[in-house]
């Protein structure tokens, strides 16, 4: 995206609202799966960082020892939001027209 388009999206506040609103769909719609302990937990995520499923093995579920679980969600779902990081920095570096850049540089990440 060059500053000519930035300018033209300034001047029309409705076509920036209407680009927003459909980055925000693609967003919405993208979805990961993060697993640990070897595919023994699995969680599910959208493009909002919201947890859509999760998938616990019953083998995994011991009542001593529930901090395993927990540390084993958790990996999970940090699994499954990089994934999320890396389709959503793809998705925007597609939009604002930078090809194959990272827009983020570092790949730290979207405001991570």
């Amino acid at each position: 995206m060059d500053l000519n388009s930035i300018m033209k999206m300034l001047k029309d506040p409705q076509a920036f609202a209407r680009q927003a609103a459909e980055m925000q769909q693609k967003v919405a719609s993208v979805t990961a799966k993060g697993s640990a302990g070897g595919g023994m937990v699995c969680v599910t995520i959208n493009g909002a960082m919201e947890m859509l499923a999760v998938e616990i093995a019953p083998e995994v579920v011991d009542p001593q020892d529930v901090v395993i679980l927990q540390d084993l969600v958790r990996a999970a779902y940090n699994d499954a939001s990089s994934k999320i990081k890396q389709a959503l920095q793809g998705e925007v570096a597609k939009s604002a027209g930078l090809g194959g850049m990272n827009p983020f540089g570092d790949g730290s990440g979207l405001g991570t």
